[in-house]
């Protein structure tokens, strides 16, 4: 009778498994479902890494190499839809919801830059930036709208004796933070004491080899993969040539970001970086920084580098997102006299406007209101209802903190040594005077 209530409680208890399962499978099912497909609107192709925002323009992920959208929460729409030489998109839920999303093109294009005499060594270029970050930790979130104007200074030459510059000089910027707890409780500022942008880490990418199909064809697309995605793609038509670069594939693919290899270390994790070029009036065999029109890149980390930990506890993790994109306004080469004194123009940003490129975007509404909320800060009241900290008054004991001002600058002498060191030097002084007086003593006592 005990071993058939063991077999019977045994049995029970597998049918309550299988029956538990059953029910969750139309619920797997149901999430299996197919996802949207961001495409070309003209070719049909699905688009890999197009990014998506959600209504408060927040990076919420991007499309994946066969171009299908990640899942995203309901609360999230309208979703905006940004891949860097096509028309931004707003959809609804209900749009995504259908096999499809088509983007339209929207090439950049600017006139082909001449060079109009031998001494001309260095090429100067323009650009507009427009990014999006944000830095979250378990409790708090920091979104950032940054406009740039920067620039950047190439040598042409191996011979010319000026280093330039490939990484952006920023000539003006205007930020746009919204701080906000784990209770929803935000604030605005256009200043923020932790900078955990990645964008003014991202320069130019260096010379680069076309494909050998793609040297003298009107169309067409190569792929390097790799061990698990494709790790490039390239592909033209006509003059245009657009790469898309996939930076974690493998270390190969870091070429491309030459100015953020100091990154790729233990202490920081990436977990997304991608990148997108778009060049114009491509002529030969290979694609320079003079033929860019253009370029995007979505970064996800935890952590940042560089003391970043500064930002919070150090056992605490955070993480960091930037989506940028990057239009050139202006090209030109001039002569190495004419870059040096470039080099040397201090900047104000007061001084220089911000253009916006032609093909960017209209701004999303949120990001609108939040550029309107930071405008309206009156700065002066701010200030002035912030209670002052006493101890930058002038009414304190100043007997007290000059005595203790003196205990640690002695501890610091003694700590580097310099109290020793006058010590040794007045001991010193102190003897050659006493010899020398004892020996004019001496000499005038044998005088007598």
């Amino acid at each position: 009778m005990i071993i058939s209530a063991t077999i019977y409680n045994k049995v029970w208890k597998a049918l309550s498994v299988i029956a538990a399962l059953m029910m969750l499978c139309p619920a797997v099912k149901s999430e299996e479902r197919p996802r949207c497909v961001v495409a070309d609107s003209v070719s049909r192709m699905p688009l890999a890494g197009a990014s998506i925002f959600d209504h408060r323009g927040n990076a919420l992920g991007m499309s994946g190499h066969d171009g299908r959208m990640p899942y995203v929460a309901a609360a999230a729409y309208p979703l905006t839809i940004r891949y860097l030489g096509y028309k931004e998109l707003t959809v609804s839920a209900a749009a995504v919801a259908a096999d499809t999303i088509f983007l339209r093109e929207n090439p950049s294009e600017l006139p082909e830059v001449v060079i109009e005499s031998k001494s001309q060594k260095v090429l100067h270029m323009l650009a507009y930036v427009r990014e999006y970050s944000t830095l979250s930790t378990y409790i708090d979130t920091v979104f950032l709208f940054r406009e740039k104007m920067v620039d950047y200074m190439l040598p042409t030459d191996k011979g010319v004796r000026f280093r330039g510059w490939s990484s952006p000089r920023v000539l003006a910027s205007r930020s746009y933070y919204r701080f906000i707890d784990t209770y929803g409780n935000d604030s605005v500022s256009d200043e923020s004491n932790h900078h955990f942008s990645w964008s003014d880490w991202m320069g130019l990418p260096p010379v680069s080899q076309i494909p050998r199909q793609l040297i003298d064809a009107e169309a067409g697309s190569d792929t390097v993969r790799g061990k698990y995605r494709p790790a490039e793609i390239t592909v033209r038509s006509n003059d245009r040539i657009t790469v898309d670069v996939n930076v974690l594939n493998d270390s190969v693919s870091r070429r491309w970001v030459p100015s953020l290899n100091g990154f790729f270390s233990d202490d920081l994790d990436f977990e997304t970086f991608k990148a997108r070029f778009n060049y114009d009036n491509v002529a030969g065999a290979e694609i320079q920084p003079a033929d860019l029109t253009s370029f995007s890149y979505n970064i996800e980390s935890r952590g940042r580098g560089r003391g970043m930990f500064r930002f919070n506890r150090v056992d605490q993790p955070f993480f960091v997102t930037t989506y940028a994109e990057v239009y050139f306004l202006d090209k030109e080469y001039i002569t190495v006299g004419e870059a040096r004194k470039w080099a040397k123009i201090t900047f104000k940003a007061e001084g220089i406007d911000i253009v916006e490129a032609p093909e960017a975007p209209e701004l999303q509404a949120s990001v609108k209101e939040l550029v309107a909320r930071v405008m309206n800060v009156d700065k002066g009241a701010v200030r002035l209802g912030v209670t002052p900290d006493h101890r930058l008054g002038s009414g304190r004991d100043s007997s007290k903190n000059f005595a203790f001002g003196r205990r640690v600058l002695t501890l610091l002498k003694d700590l580097v040594g310099i109290t020793g060191y006058k010590s040794r030097k007045n001991m010193k002084k102190n003897w050659n005077e006493f010899k020398s007086e004892r020996l004019q003593r001496n000499a005038q006592r044998y005088a007598d």
